[in-house]
């Protein structure tokens, strides 16, 4: 049994940036998660980093206060930071700009023309109607214009995801590929120890429990008294692959958002677009087909490609509280999850809040 200690449950973007932002400060990491040693690729249904698109969007953010916001905005800042340590030759790293959000109604305009003024710092810029999208490929004309953020975009999952794991076996996080099957309270004189028993009849004893677990959250916690049930959406992706015309993507934003789904390049004459929203984890072909055709808005070259390839994930929403949760349940107890749409967007803010609030519990 190992004392003193931290472990991480759950190594998704939150869950891996969580235990090396920690292994970073010198705190000793124990990262358990059953799909540890899974091969990084895109087949079939998977977890919601893999599965995900990685889009950052921080900045356009609708609201202009709150939590939401303030973690938005602390993780687009430090996003910059944390590319420069993990990016490497073997594994480069980078954020992809800018992001392109289309208005697709009078309301959502009038939002838009707020943001920019009141964003100018925030690089901002508004799409006027009709003109304005100068892309190689042609779009059909919108009717009401939109909004350019220089400064959102995109990360790739799965080179986020090599680098975290590189930079984990850096740190010294021993990594634990194994399902755990309960948590179980253990008091001792001194502290609040826990144990944590696993797939393989081991256990562990850390002093303190981050929780990084998604959808089965609710499952650990419940033994314990606690209720925090989060639910699937689940999100199918297309990568298509489009008819040679010619065209290259070179004027083209990192993220075109467009009807809610977002268009991403991705290579020669091969396009990403993602992603449904579908209650559940069963996958439904005609959300898919809607989703290639944008609501009857796409152009030729769109409905006509190809699908190269096509995945899903589920992403965890909490039911009944905002995402994502950050709590400290009980001494030793630390939730960090259900992030929804935005785990890759917001891992650095919910790193540093992990951390932060093992200081205080440190302290008192």
């Amino acid at each position: 049994n190992l004392a003193n200690q931290i472990a991480v449950i759950g190594s998704g973007a939150v869950g891996s940036s969580t235990a090396w932002h920690l292994a970073r400060n010198g705190h000793e990491i124990i990262l358990i998660d059953p799909r540890l040693n899974q091969p990084i690729n895109r087949i079939g249904i998977l977890n919601g980093t893999i599965a995900s698109l990685g889009i950052l969007m921080g900045n356009i953010y609708k609201r202009s206060s709150g939590r939401g916001w303030r973690l938005r905005q602390r993780s687009i800042s430090l996003w910059k930071e944390w590319i420069k340590l993990l990016n490497s030759q073997e594994n480069p790293l980078s954020l992809s700009t800018p992001l392109i959000q289309l208005a697709s109604s009078q309301k959502e305009i009038a939002l838009m023309h707020k943001l920019s003024k009141d964003r100018k710092n925030l690089a901002l810029d508004l799409l006027p109607p009709n003109t304005g999208i100068n892309f190689s490929r042609p779009w059909p004309p919108n009717p009401y214009g939109g909004l350019i953020s220089h400064n959102d975009g995109r990360i790739e999952p799965l080179q986020l995801q090599k680098c975290l794991i590189h930079a984990l076996d850096q740190n010294k996080v021993q990594k634990i590929n194994e399902s755990v099957l309960a948590i179980e309270r253990k008091s001792t004189t001194k502290i609040r120890q826990w144990e944590i028993h696993l797939s393989n009849g081991k256990s562990y004893s850390p002093e303190i429990i981050v929780l990084c677990t998604a959808v089965g959250t609710d499952t650990l916690l419940k033994p314990l008294g606690h209720h925090l049930p989060i639910e699937p959406v689940l999100g199918q992706v297309l990568n298509l692959k489009l008819k040679d015309d010619g065209q290259s993507w070179a004027n083209w934003p990192a993220v075109l958002n467009s009807n809610k789904k977002n268009l991403i390049p991705n290579g020669n004459n091969h396009l990403i677009l993602g992603a449904t929203l579908e209650p559940g984890t069963c996958p439904n072909a005609q959300a898919l087909k809607e989703m290639q055709n944008l609501n009857w808005n796409a152009p030729n070259w769109l409905q006509t490609a190809s699908v190269f390839t096509s995945w899903s994930g589920p992403r965890g929403r909490p039911k009944d509280v905002p995402a994502p949760i950050l709590k400290k349940l009980e001494p030793g107890l630390i939730i960090a999850t259900g992030h929804y749409r935005n785990g890759i967007l917001l891992a650095p803010a919910t790193a540093e809040w992990v951390e932060k609030t093992i200081k205080e519990e440190e302290q008192n």
